[in-house]
């Protein structure tokens, strides 16, 4: 019998796009909300698949535009099933097409996630965003910051200003439409330096 193989081509195959952000919104501006609905729908429309870390707040707020645009949305939550993953870590599921129950608390779900993704894209954030954008940082992860969204993404720029090991290209804009554009750039040239 003969084996049958699909040839995909490199340039067929969708970017994944994480998105991190805050879970809780009492740091974030006030439009973070809409903000962070457009950028999972920019995402979707510019041709990406949308991963989140499956919680609350930016995150989900991403994951509702990315469905309302008719994508795929990936959420890798810290539980090991979905029982925990709603009663004990009280987190959402209606916007995912697929769900990776890690069993790695947030920061093994942090480093998975962040890992999974082609680029990252931070929306407000506390420390565990921090936690993912030194993840995708140190990897040499494309990363895009939306200015303007409050917590850790309007700290980063300050952070890169001090002495530290070259990492990832980090984009910078206030626009979702324009952010996903240009990280999806940044994420273009870095995998044709590796292919």
């Amino acid at each position: 019998m003969k084996k049958s193989y699909i040839n995909i081509a490199h340039h067929d195959l969708k970017y994944k796009i994480a998105v991190s952000g805050a879970s809780q919104m009492d740091i974030c501006s006030k439009d973070v909300e809409k903000l962070s609905k457009e950028t999972g729908r920019q995402v979707v429309q510019q041709g990406c698949i949308l991963i989140t870390g499956a919680t609350t707040g930016c995150p989900n707020f991403s994951a509702q535009g990315a469905k309302e645009a008719g994508g795929i949305s990936i959420g890798f939550s810290p539980a090991a099933s979905e029982i925990a993953h709603v009663k004990t870590y009280k987190l959402p599921l209606e916007c995912y097409d697929v769900m990776v129950y890690t069993g790695f608390d947030y920061s093994g779900r942090n480093l998975l996630m962040t890992r999974a993704a082609d680029g990252v894209i931070i929306i407000c954030g506390r420390m565990g965003t921090l936690n993912e954008f030194t993840i995708a940082y140190e990897d040499g992860k494309p990363i895009g910051i939306l200015e303007g969204s409050g917590g850790t993404a309007d700290l980063v720029k300050e952070l890169l200003k001090k002495p530290h090991r070259k990492g990832a290209e980090v984009v910078f804009e206030k626009n979702p439409q324009k952010l996903v554009k240009k990280l999806i750039e940044v994420i273009k040239k870095e995998k044709g330096r590796k292919i």
